[in-house]
């Protein structure tokens, strides 16, 4: 979990580790693997180990549930028939599978981000980016998505990287987090500990807060 106020610089942060934009300076490593450098296809394939699910959603609205998941599939160049069957298998993953005909228009704030998520696992990544990707959503179906992305990290081995405002999203399923303020990381560490004996000022106030309430 990446966690900090709005403007610490969260987004550019999960921007630059999914290859979505370039950092200055620094390396960015994939699985111990520099891929900071890539170019052509070589970069395409360090971002097809990435996921990406954005906090709103990002869907196509002509296309339908199954065209929105298929998309990524058919940019990759996949076979007709094998796109078919991935998008049935993910949304099958998702709990979508009777809206696979339905235009992507028509679904609550939860299904769209459902299918979002199965958008983003199409072309089997290791690691899932998550930008504020329950922000939008309201309590009970944020814990209904955040039990989801648990459910698949877990069963498929992906790594997630998730940036929230939100500690209970950090609380809920995130094993470390670090905290972000003014464009640097102030401190991480395991949830547990940070939560119990938080060693920055920011940090102390965003516990605090959390406590309080």
């Amino acid at each position: 979990g990446i966690i900090g106020r709005s403007g610490a610089g969260k987004t550019t942060l999960i921007r630059i580790a999914s290859l979505l934009e370039k950092a200055d300076s620094g390396e960015l490593l994939y699985g111990g693997e520099s891929v900071s450098g890539a170019r052509g296809q070589a970069l395409l394939n360090a971002r097809r180990e990435a996921g990406f699910v954005f906090q709103n959603f990002n869907l196509f609205a002509s296309r339908t549930v199954s065209g929105n998941v298929a998309f990524p599939l058919e940019a990759a160049g996949w076979a007709k028939d094998r796109i078919e069957e991935r998008a049935g298998e993910l949304l099958e993953l998702v709990g979508l599978a009777d809206k696979a005909d339905r235009p992507a228009n028509r679904l609550s704030g939860g299904e769209r981000q459902r299918v979002a998520i199965a958008r983003a696992l199409a072309n089997h990544p290791k690691i899932l980016f998550c930008d504020e990707a329950t922000s939008a959503l309201d309590p009970e179906t944020t814990r209904s998505i955040l039990d989801l992305i648990q459910s698949l990290s877990r069963r498929f081995g992906l790594t997630v990287l998730m940036v929230t405002h939100q500690m209970e999203v950090v609380r809920r399923i995130c094993d470390e987090v670090a905290i972000l303020s003014a464009g640097a990381i102030v401190e991480s560490g395991p949830v547990a500990s940070v939560f119990a004996n938080p060693k920055s000022e920011m940090g102390r106030r965003i516990v605090g807060e959390v406590s309080h309430g």
